[in-house]
């Protein structure tokens, strides 16, 4: 969360669809660079333009300095939408488990989340039943065809 609420405008190259993640920002303390998809990249251009004058991509109310945190407005988004039990951290499980159950590498997916160890991002992606259920089907059919 910290990355993001942090992030500069300067941070992000539109044309090449690309987040870059200066060192002091990310938890390894590296830079990283983060391909956006091209649905980000429409999202990342409009809160540009909606916030002049400013460094940030989320500016806070202090001038010169970026939001801070989005509890209060994430605890109303979900009283708003009568959501329960849902944190704001799951949404990256959420999204590696998609990622993987679709059939991309925990090396692909622990990229995306900034991973450098597979073993961290193996605890996100939860593989959902229907991946699991074609793998056994996959064998199953193998094994029927040796016997033909």
């Amino acid at each position: 969360m910290g990355e993001i609420l942090g992030a500069k405008k300067a941070d992000f190259d539109l044309q090449r669809g690309v987040w870059r993640k200066p060192s002091h920002q990310t938890k390894q303390k590296r830079t990283e660079h983060l391909p956006l998809s091209a649905q980000a990249v429409v999202l990342v251009a409009s809160l540009m333009e909606g916030s002049p004058g400013t460094e940030h991509l989320f500016p806070g109310n202090v001038a010169g300095a970026p939001l801070r945190d989005v509890k209060k407005f994430w605890a109303s988004a979900m009283r708003q939408a009568e959501i329960t039990g849902y944190r704001r951290h799951d949404n990256r499980h959420t999204f590696a488990s998609h990622l993987v159950s679709s059939g991309l590498s925990l090396e692909i997916v622990g990229r995306l989340l900034g991973h450098t160890n597979p073993s961290t991002t193996k605890r996100y992606a939860h593989l959902a039943d229907d991946p699991l259920r074609a793998a056994a089907n996959r064998f199953a059919s193998k094994m029927t065809d040796m016997r033909s």
